[in-house]
């Protein structure tokens, strides 16, 4: 759904506590997503004193306390399998009637599960000064939201793409120490407007374009992914210091 931002987070070896913890499912078991279905981005989620909330663009919510688990499943994230439980309550009407399909929502059984790498995965980051020049790239006439390429940190006040060169290294993030693993390969996700799902970027193409020579273990690299190697706070205005011995 739309991307939540924070102005502080408590980042733990499996990521941002609650983070990707729920997810939908099709009638068929089947993970949904904005790929699948865009228009989950007009939906804003959160939990809030333990209930589960949704709001929609109409300006109506839902909301209610997850307090029944029914059925297990085992869902494919991304080739690889992951534990859950159907969640009951009130919110699958309103996204199945959105959808034009049944929606069921679900919770994974661990923590850091929902992830897109698993667990090993707690946390990925981008530069601004990436996401201005992926809009100079595509000729862009407003600035990038980062928000379409849903990381977990945003960095400031270094060179677009510097974080490429942080892939072997610890950095340390306000309270938190992270290892950087790899470069984060981009999805059809990233082309869509993130809060109306409409597609009105060609960041793929772009990326293609102008970062053909970067040397990547997954296709249309934009951003890092790495490992929590040390759980901490980190909130917007921490320092960001980099160990590359």
């Amino acid at each position: 759904m739309r991307l939540v931002s924070v102005d502080a987070l408590e980042l733990e070896t499996t990521g941002v506590r609650g983070d990707r913890r729920f997810y939908l499912v099709d009638e068929d078991g089947m993970l949904l997503n904005a790929k699948r279905m865009p228009r989950l981005l007009t939906v804003r989620a959160a939990v809030e004193d333990g209930r589960l909330v949704l709001r929609f663009a109409d300006g109506t919510s839902v909301d209610g306390e997850v307090e029944q688990l029914g059925e297990r499943l085992e869902t494919n994230f991304y080739g690889r399998p992951v534990v859950g439980r159907v969640v009951e309550g009130p919110w699958n009407e309103p996204l199945s009637e959105l959808a034009g399909k049944p929606v069921r929502v679900a919770r994974t059984e661990r923590e850091g599960d929902g992830v897109d790498r698993g667990r090993r995965a707690g946390a990925s980051l981008v530069s601004t000064a990436s996401l201005d020049a992926l809009g100079v790239a595509a000729g862009a006439t407003r600035p990038v939201d980062g928000r379409r390429f849903r990381m977990t940190i945003g960095v400031d006040g270094i060179e677009p793409h510097a974080e490429d060169g942080w892939i072997g290294a610890r950095v340390r993030l306000g309270g938190a120490v992270v290892a950087v693993r790899e470069h984060v390969g981009r999805c059809a996700v990233t082309t869509l407007d993130p809060e109306t799902g409409i597609r009105d970027l060609d960041t793929l193409g772009t990326i293609a374009a102008y970062r053909a020579d970067v040397p990547t273990q997954e296709p249309l690299p934009f951003g890092v992914w790495c490992e929590v190697i040390a759980p901490g706070p980190v909130a917007v205005g921490d320092p960001v210091e980099v160990d590359t011995q």
